[in-house]
């Protein structure tokens, strides 16, 4: 007579990414992708507005009104700068030099009623 052995798989504990796990990691990336993206523009935008005000404060005249004037010719060449105006800009002198300062607040809607608030804020160099 032959004994037959039987192999019996071992009973490893299975690895890998359950369902619940993979919705959790689909979730976040979701979320984090879609802030991301609502965000963008608005730092774009941010970035631009700082270049333009570097740019007036170097040449856009002497006194306030020829700066602002100034910044609002800008802004009519510049595609997507909204959050700021002329009027929202201050303008001191120190020394020599102009400085503008500029601080306005973005609200992001992002799934309503959940909205994302930044607060922008800089000055000329």
């Amino acid at each position: 007579m032959h004994s037959t052995s039987c192999s019996v798989p071992s009973s490893r504990a299975q690895q890998g990414v359950t369902l619940i796990g993979l919705l959790f990691w689909a979730v976040l990336l979701c979320s984090a992708a879609l802030v991301i993206m609502k965000v963008i523009p608005a730092v774009t935008e941010y970035r631009t507005i700082v270049s333009m005000v570097n740019k007036v404060a170097k040449e856009g005249g002497s006194t306030v009104p020829e700066i602002r004037a100034s910044f609002e010719r800008s802004r009519q060449v510049e595609y997507g700068v909204t959050s700021l105006t002329g009027r929202d800009l201050e303008i001191t002198k120190e020394g020599e030099t102009v400085v503008v300062r500029f601080a306005y607040d973005r609200e992001i809607e992002l799934i309503s009623p959940v909205y994302l608030l930044i607060k922008f804020e800089g000055q000329s160099k």
